[in-house]
């Protein structure tokens, strides 16, 4: 039915363009290709001589190869008010190269390629372009040309010979007769005379030209049919049945955009042309062919292409072929459903904008490769977070540390199944050069084949001879075990069907290809989020403020959704949580309440969603890794045939326009100049384009049509959407237009002020993150950060810092920008420091502020703040092998010792250096955001970061050891020798002796990570073996972290309880950047300090009297320092054995209960609780011989306690009494024993004669009550650190 059409829809193109060469204004280069061709020349003079004649380079600068300005000749309507015509940007896209020319001997194939406009509030507009060859008429063009041949070839012949030779040769010669003959040069003169010549007399010159089609919506299929319908009609020997504007009116005003979910059909010169568009609750509208991008790059690669997309990593595509750059741009993103890519998006970048790979924010876009140029001249700004996809060459460089995609096997295996069942390879082809008709869907004409009986089976031998795709398909079929016979069914149903579809059966397969692989994609996200509702954060205030408050608002609970996730996803997830195009997914999910107002994308998402948790009942929140596959494929390709089984609508005919006789007269091969009157206005009768509706809603309704929005809606939520689009994006697409130096200016202004925004947003979400962990390490709040987090913050702010470093860049050297300018800095201060004068050792800076460190005063001097030590620890580290992995390892080693703020200003204010490296708009050279990004850097000395710790563990580490002895009481007399063994929470060293005189030593072992326990005695040598230690520091020399093991207590038989060895447990020390000498503690290596301070204020060794009621809360919170241990996640529980050990600890706490109310004995001997145990163990065992035995639980109880106390006092370890008793309370506290132990005890004879009455463990009630606080470490499993139970084999 032919219909008139509903205010709803739109026209289907907006304009038809022509571009080309303007034979009134002659030749004129393209300023900006001349550039590219100047500083290619000046480097061949500088070096490249010597390979002339191999490289032929120079050569491709010839007249037929230069590149001149085209223009658009002719757009028709002159305007339309929803998309005003933007002259610039279509010139520069639709001849993205300006004008070519060639001659009868070149290869004259028309090229289609599409491009895409993005505005300013990120709506977008398709463009498609076919660019084909037509014969110079102008007299003048080619005499010019001729002369560009002269003085060309003129050129070339001095270049080729040496400079000996005679200049005077005439030029013709030059052309026509041998030169002498030259080192080098004849093959080089060959290849001159072959490619470059052009003879008025003897060649025909042609220069190309382009049609183009704007249009609000993208269907490239039925476009370039349209296009190149139009051009046969040219080239054909016979005319056209109507004259070219009656076709182009038709295609302008009379054919409509097909509604959403209808199809329609229109028609072309010489055909039909048949286009349809999905309903709103199918996938939204993509026409491009997906199997192409996987044909040109490979599963494998497609999907690492993927990933860096999703991260929002700088992607840069590189083809010789404007479509190819375009298919891929267009696939990965429509791949990304229900996200939606929101920063700089230019597939196709004009040689013009070249300085926008200077942008120091992500981006995706597309750069035209001449073919000839290999990727190590491609020199780009910055690589460090770069992912390069080479389409040409089947080739991806990636950045590094790239996590993997969830299931990426599984999902590999999957879209690979679904290729071949379209004769696709998985790996693509290798060979990707060959035009892309030939490969597309082999296996149809194979399998057509068989109906007529010529195949035994569908991959016949003779065919795999012909063809190496399908063998490779072959062996990839054996590989997967995709069952072949499926593959033929499919292909024999469709065969059957061509008789009812209305379009052909190229297109029909490169739908159902579509649909296939995009509903495989989504059917990824809606496995991964199926429950990301329940993790939305809903604002509780109004809109109005919500949005005024947006920045620092979080819209998503990330930790907890985290925590939900299986392990390997992690690496992935949390980056992606990170990124802005899931902040604007849940944006909008918080701005749409209800289906009425959501976008598109999100209503389709939901509802798939929806349907997956209706499926999904039994387990709705419990996520495994288990891959579940696509399983919506059929009904989503039903509806797609549907539609084009039966075509709901079909437009006007073409048909005779009211032209002046003479008008539209047919000269073949050359597109003819239309006429302007007849097609700058469209029909005013036509229902669907007369229209009341202002111009201003046409405008909104295009902002929505790519996310297929076809409503009106209210202008304040419009308002809301956008703004939430916009949010955190600075620049979506560079402007098009001749760059003046001040709008590059401007351009750099904004990219200035969106890098300190984003500075000012992570340092702030950086430090939310740590600060409210710690506010849990307090004991306030939840605890909400993992340590995958921790790392994606720190990576993204180490991929941050690249890209501000790499912005203006003027010399790209090295593929980290960062690490190339602290080379720059280190070499520049290594020449100043050779110079004689200076003092102190060279790389050392002289800095008069130095690190405090409290080590008990001098204990050990403080560590030179130096950036430069810093970068030679990273220098030293085999392995980091890239430059890249050492910058992020650098900030890494600067954020963990806070003085990354403070290292970054010192590099900064060597401003000599800084002119020199970068231009005048770069960040670092705008003085004001550069001192207050170094102010956001600084609030990072807030909190404690062990970020270089953490995560470089097998790496080598100098540690300083210094034992401080008591001045007092002889220590210096001491004759034994000492040793220390230092643990932490990666390794331990083993025993070091340490020299008697000095007490210090420094050695080198691999990373222990944080420290926890040094063991520390001596041999009982000699005559004076009595040491009395205050502490051990230990240090880390790289880091500077310093740990403090506090002792105060006796080494030596015969004083205090005879130990000659101790277990010390340490922590952190703060440095204390004042004057003042004070302990201060750092929250993360301890347990939320409570009551207990208050009461005791008395060291350690003097015994100090607390009340019963003090005693149980002592208890209590040791106990629920380790319960909350083991309620964090596993990465994140600091040191368990400080819990146990430390100061109030569990073993301090049990200390207490049993010196409270303990008989003291005479004067000068002193009674340990290991007397008393020794006692109780006494008398245990006698009762067991005695045969006086309560019940059986007891029996098992009393030989627990009695085997362990065996074992304890049969080691060889010089431990003393106290230390005994810590063993005994660790081995009790892992093996779940401690509350047995207290009730054995408590009822024992050995109690009443060595307690008071009033003591607690005599108090029935307070016995009890300890016995269930005990209780509750039975559910964890506690592992004791090695150094804690050495020697003994229980």
């Amino acid at each position: 039915m032919t219909t008139g059409f509903s205010s709803g829809s739109c026209r289907f193109a907006d304009y038809f363009v022509i571009c080309g060469l303007d034979t009134e204004s002659g030749l004129e280069p393209d300023e900006l290709s001349a550039l590219c061709q100047y500083i290619e020349a000046t480097k061949f003079r500088d070096g490249a001589r010597g390979n002339l004649a191999n490289e032929g380079e120079n050569f491709e600068q010839s007249p037929l190869r230069r590149t001149f300005k085209s223009k658009v000749l002719a757009h028709f309507p002159e305007n339309v008010e929803w998309n005003p015509f933007d002259q610039d940007a279509v010139g520069m896209l639709c001849m993205p190269k300006g004008l070519s020319f060639r001659t009868q001997a070149d290869s004259l194939e028309p090229q289609f390629h599409s491009f895409i406009i993005t505005r300013e509030d990120g709506s977008r507009t398709y463009g498609f372009a076919l660019t084909f060859f037509e014969e110079v008429t102008s007299k003048q063009i080619c005499s010019a040309m001729q002369t560009l041949y002269h003085m060309h070839n003129a050129e070339q012949y001095d270049i080729l010979h040496t400079p000996t030779s005679p200049k005077g040769l005439e030029d013709h010669r030059h052309q026509h007769s041998q030169p002498r003959p030259v080192l080098h040069a004849a093959p080089a003169i060959s290849r001159l005379q072959r490619f470059n010549s052009y003879d008025i007399s003897r060649d025909t010159l042609y220069v190309s030209k382009c049609i183009c089609l704007i249009t609000p919506m993208a269907f490239p299929q039925a476009c370039r049919k349209v296009l190149q319908q139009l051009h046969q009609a040219v080239t054909s020997p016979l005319p056209p049945p109507l004259p070219l504007e009656s076709y182009i009116y038709n295609i302008l005003y009379e054919v409509p955009m097909p509604p959403s979910g209808r199809s329609l059909k229109f028609s072309g010169v010489y055909g039909p042309v048949v286009c349809q568009r999905p309903s709103t609750c199918e996938l939204p509208l993509f026409d491009f062919a997906i199997s192409e991008m996987f044909h040109l790059l490979g599963v494998e690669n497609v999907l690492q292409l993927f990933t860096c997309a999703l991260l929002e990593m700088q992607i840069l595509l590189y083809s010789q072929h404007y479509q190819r750059l375009m298919t891929v741009a267009e696939s990965i993103t429509a791949l990304m459903f229900p996200y939606q890519w929101q920063h700089v998006y230019v597939p196709i970048l004009p040689a013009s904008l070249l300085h926008f790979l200077d942008a120091p924010v992500p981006y995706l876009m597309g750069l035209h490769s001449n073919g000839q140029d290999d990727r190590t001249k491609l020199e780009l700004p910055q690589e460090a977070n770069l992912c390069f996809v080479d389409i040409d060459n089947h080739f991806i460089e990636l950045p590094e540390e790239l996590p993997q995609f969830p299931n990426k096997l599984e999902f590999i295996q999957e879209i690979s199944e679904v290729l071949m069942s379209f004769g696709v390879s998985p790996e693509g082809n290798i060979h990707s050069n060959d035009s892309q008709a030939k490969y597309r869907f082999r296996s149809v004409d194979m399998v057509s084949d068989k109906r007529n009986g010529n195949l035994a089976s569908p991959l016949n031998s003779y065919l795999l001879r012909e063809n190496e795709t399908i063998a490779r398909l072959q062996a990839l079929v054996k590989r997967t075990g995709v069952s072949l016979e499926k593959l033929e069914v499919r292909e024999d149903a469709s065969s059957n069907k061509d008789a009812r579809f209305q379009c052909d059966e190229e297109e029909l397969k490169m739908h159902q290809a579509n649909i296939q692989v995009r509903e495989v994609f989504a059917n990824r996200f809606t496995q991964m989020f199926a429950d990301y509702e329940v993790f939305v954060i809903q604002p509780n205030q109004d809109k109005e403020s919500w949005f005024t408050n947006r920045d620092q608002m979080q819209n998503f609970d990330k930790a907890s959704f985290l925590s939900d996730q299986p392990e390997p996803y992690l690496p992935f997830l949390s980056r992606f949580l990170e990124t802005q195009m899931f902040a604007s997914f849940i944006d909008s999910k918080i701005l749409c309440h209800d289906d009425e107002e959501k976008e598109h994308t999100l209503r389709v998402f939901d509802s798939r969603v929806d349907k997956i948790r209706m499926l999904n009942v039994r387990t709705p929140t419990l996520r495994t890794s288990m891959y579940q596959k696509c399983t919506n494929i059929e009904e989503a390709e039903k509806l797609i045939e549907m539609r084009v089984t039966k075509i709901d609508h079909t437009a006007l005919h073409p048909h005779l326009l009211d032209m002046k006789i003479g008008q539209g007269r047919y000269e073949r091969g050359f597109f003819p100049r239309l006429q302007s009157d007849v097609l700058s206005t469209g029909p005013t009768s036509n229902k669907w384009t007369k229209r009341s509706a202002p111009a201003q809603w046409r405008r909104r309704d295009r902002q929505k049509q790519h996310a297929e929005h076809l409503y009106l809606d209210n202008d304040q939520r419009e308002k809301y959407i956008q703004e939430a689009r916009n949010l955190g994006t600075t620049i979506r697409q560079p402007k098009l237009s001749n760059l003046s130096p001040s709008v590059i200016a401007q351009t750099n202004w904004k990219f200035v002020e969106g890098l300190l925004k984003e500075c000012r947003n992570k340092t702030k979400r950086m430090l939310v993150e740590k600060m409210g962990r710690e506010a849990v390490e307090l004991g306030h709040g939840e605890v909400s950060i993992t340590g995958v987090e921790e790392n994606t913050l720190i990576a993204s702010l180490c991929d941050l810092l690249e890209r501000i470093w790499s912005h203006g860049l003027q010399v790209k050297q090295g593929k980290s920008a960062l690490w190339s300018h602290l080379l720059h800095y280190l070499e520049s201060k290594e020449k100043k420091n050779v110079t004689p004068g200076t003092l102190g050792p060279p790389g050392f800076i002289h800095d008069t502020e130095r690190r405090k460190s409290d080590g008990g005063g001098s204990a050990m001097a403080p560590l030179k703040v130096s950036l430069i030590q810093d970068m030679r620890h990273i220098q030293n580290i085999s392995e980091i092998k890239t430059d890249v992995g050492k910058a992020r390892a650098w900030v890494r080693l600067s954020m963990e010792k806070k003085l990354l703020s403070r290292h970054l200003k010192q590099l900064l204010s060597d401003h000599e250096l800084t002119k020199k490296l970068y231009k005048r708009y770069a960040f670092l050279r705008c003085d004001d955001e550069k001192e207050q990004f170094l102010y956001h850097l600084l609030s990072f000395n807030a909190v404690d970061y062990f970020c270089f710790t953490n995560v470089f563990t097998t790496i080598m580490i100098p540690y300083h050891v210094v034992v401080v002895s008591s001045k007092k009481l002889g220590g210096s007399m001491f004759t034994a020798n000492p040793w220390v063994c230092v643990s932490g929470e990666l390794a331990e060293t083993g025993v070091l002796q340490v020299p008697r005189n000095t007490l210090e030593i420094t050695f080198e072992c691999q990373n222990l990570g944080k420290l926890t326990t040094v063991q520390m005695g001596h041999d009982n040598s000699g005559l004076y073996a009595k040491w009395l230690v205050e502490s051990v520091m230990v240090r880390n020399e790289i880091t500077g972290h310093t740990y403090k093991f506090p002792c105060g207590r006796w080494l030596g038989k015969g004083v205090d309880d005879g130990s000659l060895e101790r277990i010390l447990v340490g922590e952190l020390m703060t440095p204390s950047t004042e004057n003042d000498e004070r302990m201060c503690r750092t929250p993360p290596m301890q347990q939320s300090p409570g009551m207990m301070r208050r009461f005791v204020t008395i060291s350690p060794n003097s015994k100090p009297k607390l009340n019963t009621g003090q005693i149980q809360e002592g208890v209590g919170e040791a106990i629920n320092g380790i319960v909350k241990h083991f309620h964090k996640p596993e990465k994140e529980r600091g040191s368990l054995t400080l819990l146990l050990c430390g100061e109030y600890g569990l073993v301090w706490a049990l200390e207490q209960v049993f010196q409270h109310g303990f008989k003291s004995p005479r004067l000068f001997k002193n009674v340990f609780i290991w007397d008393f145990l020794e006692k109780s163990q006494v008398y245990f065992e006698g009762a067991e011989q005695r045969e006086v035995i309560p019940d059986e639980n007891w029996q098992t109880r009393v030989r627990h306690f009695c085997r362990f106390m065996r074992a304890i006092n049969n080691t060889s370890r010089n431990i003393g009494k106290d230390g005994k008793f810590q063993m005994l309370v660790c081995l009790g506290a892992r093996d779940h024993l401690l509350h047995h132990w207290i009730a054995l005890l408590a009822d024992c004879p050995v109690t009443t004669q060595m307690y008071e009455d009033t003591a607690l463990i005599k108090d029935r009630s307070l016995v009890n009550s300890l016995i269930r606080v005990l209780q509750t470490l039975q559910e964890f499993n506690i592992t004791l650190e090695a150094s804690l139970v050495k020697g003994v084999g229980i």
